[in-house]
């Protein structure tokens, strides 16, 4: 929890007010006034009290421009939310350096987990006790820190990217994410020059990439669990979500087929037969998606991507739809058993006969700072992390052997 001085520091919503007619204005206002963006809703261009894009000289941005995706500070950066991968040995001694970077070089405000500043690596340190008695701590679920920080810096892999999403479920600060991880398809950057790209972002003018998350509603069916009377008015109970990665629907322990429709604004398209659906963001196609057999989607591309796993029907093959539907994924009434859904692997629930799983582009998409740029970055890490396209190459000879063979 908080400590006492540590809630003084956190600033008050009404010290970062924000821009009257800003993007996030209009993405929760009424239908009539709610600005789109390729089909989609258009993303909000504030991320947490301070950082911005830079204002684009046209009036509407309806096709999103890789050039004008350039972050800036309405005002210089103060707090800075440092994550680190919990239980790596190896992450230590990159995270005592970089907070004792910002804490004492650039005069940050730095913010952590509480169980990662308990690390008994930490505590036993005494070279860094004064820089730890300096951090400002936090728990999931018990502290609210989504008005007060600046800037997201992430140790590890793409495991740290999916927690900092989920720490913000409404507008996101910039992300600045470090490869120390195993995988590290979303941390474009290396710790070697910390200093060198922690100074550079602080300054402004960097390129991100908005990677764009899904907004998730779980509506559960109060008569079908109550047994209440047909005509009760007693209201659903909603559960909402913003996963950057995918939603998984599965048929869970069960021995049957999962057996769950699909519909596409409110008109049924297909039933999925199998061991269960993904539906992923262009983020989430290089994950659970690739494995399924999607393809993998450039993250500037405003789509939603359904794709069945194992289906019984092999003709139903991997779709893409615009960013602008809605989706939404029921039990088939002659269903023999429940699913499972879960949200970027977490928060696992079962879902009953009844109950329904609203699906849409959220207008919060993630802010995730390049190393290079938005397109270069992301071809580099199909490159280094998938070996994309690598094959090993054939000689003259070769070639020449094969066409003589018949």
């Amino acid at each position: 929890m908080l400590q006492e001085s540590e809630r003084r520091r956190l600033p008050s919503q009404h010290e970062h007010p924000e821009p009257s007619g800003s993007a996030i204005d209009t993405a929760e206002s009424s239908p009539k006034r709610r600005a789109h963006f390729l089909h989609g809703p258009y993303p909000a261009t504030h991320f947490g009290p301070k950082a911005c894009i830079l204002p684009n000289p046209t009036s509407v941005m309806h096709i999103q421009d890789p050039a004008s995706q350039r972050l800036t500070w309405n005002k210089p950066p103060v707090n800075v939310l440092v994550i680190r991968k919990i239980r790596d040995e190896s992450l230590v001694e990159p995270f005592k350096e970089l907070c004792r970077f910002l804490v004492e070089e650039k005069q940050m405000m730095v913010y952590v987990e509480r169980r990662v500043v308990d690390d008994t690596s930490l505590s036993k340190d005494e070279a860094f006790g004064s820089i730890r008695n300096q951090l400002c701590t936090f728990r999931e679920g018990y502290d609210d820190i989504s008005d007060c920080i600046d800037l997201i810096i992430c140790l590890g892999g793409d495991g740290t990217l999916l927690y900092a999403s989920s720490l913000f479920q409404g507008s996101v600060p910039p992300v600045m994410a470090f490869h120390l991880g195993s995988l590290g398809f979303l941390t474009p950057f290396k710790f070697e020059s910390y200093k060198t790209e922690v100074a550079k972002v602080f300054e402004g003018n960097a390129a991100i990439t908005l990677r764009s998350r899904l907004k998730v509603k779980v509506v559960k069916d109060m008569l079908q669990r109550t047994s209440l009377q047909p005509y009760s008015q007693e209201p659903q109970q909603q559960q909402q979500q913003e996963v950057l990665n995918e939603v998984v629907v599965d048929r869970g322990p069960s021995s049957y087929l999962s057996n769950v429709d699909l519909y596409l604004d409110g008109r049924l398209i297909t039933s999925v037969q199998g061991d269960g659906v993904i539906v992923s963001t262009p983020t989430g196609s290089t994950a659970y998606a690739a494995a399924a057999g999607a393809s993998m989607i450039h993250p500037n591309v405003p789509a939603i991507m359904v794709t069945p796993i194992c289906p019984h029907s092999l003709s139903f093959r991997p779709i893409v739809v615009p960013a602008g539907v809605e989706l939404m994924i029921t039990l088939s009434p002659d269903a023999r058993n429940t699913a499972w859904v879960s949200f970027d692997g977490r928060k696992r629930q079962e879902i009953h006969h009844g109950d329904c799983i609203k699906i849409t582009t959220s207008c919060y998409p993630v802010p995730s700072i390049c190393c290079h740029d938005l397109v270069y970055d992301w071809f580099e890490s199909l490159a280094q992390c998938l070996h994309w396209n690598v094959r090993k190459r054939q000689t003259v000879g070769c070639r020449e052997k094969a066409c003589f063979s018949y």
